[in-house]
């Protein structure tokens, strides 16, 4: 493996860590302030951000209105997703938010298979197989008697409902992309998602309730907005260019280890004995991935400006 490939698969390792604290920071916001607001001020925020660098130039500020159309209907299922993993916080775990969001690449593969027509061999089934056993350990902590019975708890109902949404876009992106630069109608999908959450806040009048984000509440907003938002895309985008979709999806599975890790870094909590067989499953399923998925790079097209 060469120098290029091992920094590729450590930018996409430092993108699973990031988004692996988000579910964690989310936790901490979601008892601040409605989901809706919280929603709205991410996608402010990392629009505010991004919007700038693509005006500079006349070439993107064409691109990006073209792209506006295109962004609205993408942005309408990520803005669903944090809505929906905002509301899944009061009443589960970061561990089973991060748990559950590791069951995307499976339903988008499968999803993909009617929509987009694409393949999925035999070798990528066992590793989605492999990544779903070891989501589903994890969420019912090991007992079948509780899987038989389909116990899940009202937040990860709700956040199997955001899986739901975040296929939908990823499938909407596959669908709807048109040879645009990544940046361009990344900005067009967070401005969209602005606007939705905008009608939704002033529709159901939501309070913003922005006002009672603490000084900590602002660093962990733009730890979300900055950290997995803006560089974790990044970073996955960077590693996809060496290694491959295919290959970049596969870290997906470590987010059970990911967000164990992190609580015990930082929150001082334990890895559970009965979580490790489920996160051993899921680090199986990425080495798995890792080893049969397609290396194919992403087109120059589709990484230019990245």
């Amino acid at each position: 493996m060469n120098t290029q490939h091992w920094h590729a698969h450590g930018r996409v390792l430092l993108a699973t860590l990031l988004v692996a604290g988000s579910f964690i920071i989310s936790a901490r916001l979601a008892a601040v302030a409605p989901a809706a607001s919280l929603t709205l001020l991410r996608f402010v925020l990392a629009a505010a951000l991004l919007l700038p660098w693509v005006l500079r130039r006349a070439d993107r500020r064409r691109q990006l209105w073209r792209a506006m159309p295109r962004g609205l209907t993408i942005s309408l299922f990520y803005a669903l997703f944090f809505i929906l993993m905002f509301e899944a916080l009061h009443s589960t775990t970061a561990l089973n938010t991060g748990t559950l969001f590791t069951l995307v690449p499976a339903l988008t593969g499968i999803a993909g298979i009617w929509l987009l027509r694409t393949r999925v061999s035999a070798r990528q089934g066992l590793s989605y197989l492999l990544g779903m056993l070891g989501a589903l350990w994890v969420i019912f902590e090991g007992s079948p008697d509780r899987a038989l019975a389909l116990q899940l708890n009202a937040g990860d109902r709700l956040f199997l409902l955001a899986v739901f949404c975040m296929c939908a876009y990823s499938l909407c992106m596959k669908l709807l992309y048109r040879n645009d630069s990544v940046a361009v109608l990344t900005c067009a999908t967070l401005l969209g998602g602005a606007i939705w959450m905008g009608l939704m806040v002033w529709l159901t009048e939501t309070p913003l309730q922005w006002q009672a984000l603490a000084p900590a509440d602002w660093l962990a907003m733009v730890y979300l907005v900055v950290c997995a938002t803006l560089a974790s895309g990044y970073l996955f985008q960077g590693g996809s260019i060496h290694l491959g979709p295919q290959r970049v999806m596969a870290y997906t599975y470590l987010n059970p280890a990911a967000v164990a890790l992190l609580l015990w870094l930082f929150g001082g909590e334990p890895v559970a004995a009965w979580l490790w067989p489920g996160i051993l499953l899921s680090c199986m399923a990425t080495w798995w991935l890792q080893q049969h998925a397609s290396s194919r790079p992403m087109p120059a097209a589709q990484r230019a400006e990245h």
